[in-house]
């Protein structure tokens, strides 16, 4: 008899890019809107489901930054610490999306402040191994980030575009 199936407790979406601009504050009347840029690298987007907790995040930290996605200069794929390329990690709370008749339900995702305590740890960790890595730090390379929970504008030169789908 097989097992039943685990349940899905995050989802990442992952895009290389050629360039990327995320909005991060909206233009307010005497300041303008405030963006996060990267050059070449890899675009995170994560959701967190109901049953995440914070022992997952640095498997899914491990596991995104050492996936080998990012097309290298002589055409070898590698990871984006093998590159060196840059990171922007965008919370992405519309990947636990259910259709349901014509409209979309996110039942399944963790609640909003497991979420942001989740995505600030999934941040620094990446930020932590990026910095740790001396190929990122010679290339000076780093991690930009969105706000959990916010709507946010992005800007976006893929290079492919090769999309993926990984769920942990």
């Amino acid at each position: 008899m097989a097992a039943p199936p685990r349940p899905v407790l995050a989802r990442a979406l992952l895009q290389q890019c050629v360039s990327a601009r995320l909005q991060v504050k909206p233009p307010e009347p005497g300041s303008e809107a405030e963006w996060v840029e990267i050059q070449r690298g890899l675009v995170i987007y994560i959701c967190f489901f109901k049953g995440a907790d914070e022992d997952l995040v640095p498997k899914i930290v491990n596991m995104l930054l050492n996936v080998q996605l990012s097309e290298s200069e002589s055409g070898k794929y590698v990871s984006v610490l093998d590159l060196p390329g840059n990171v922007l990690i965008i919370p992405q709370a519309t990947l636990g999306g259910k259709l349901k008749g014509k409209r979309m339900q996110y039942h399944t995702n963790t609640e909003k402040e497991k979420g942001l305590v989740l995505y600030s740890q999934f941040v620094t960790l990446c930020e932590k191994e990026m910095a740790a890595n001396a190929k990122c730090m010679e290339a000076g390379v780093f991690v930009k980030h969105g706000t959990y929970g916010n709507r946010q504008v992005l800007k976006l030169d893929t290079n492919g575009p090769f999309t993926h789908l990984i769920e942990f």
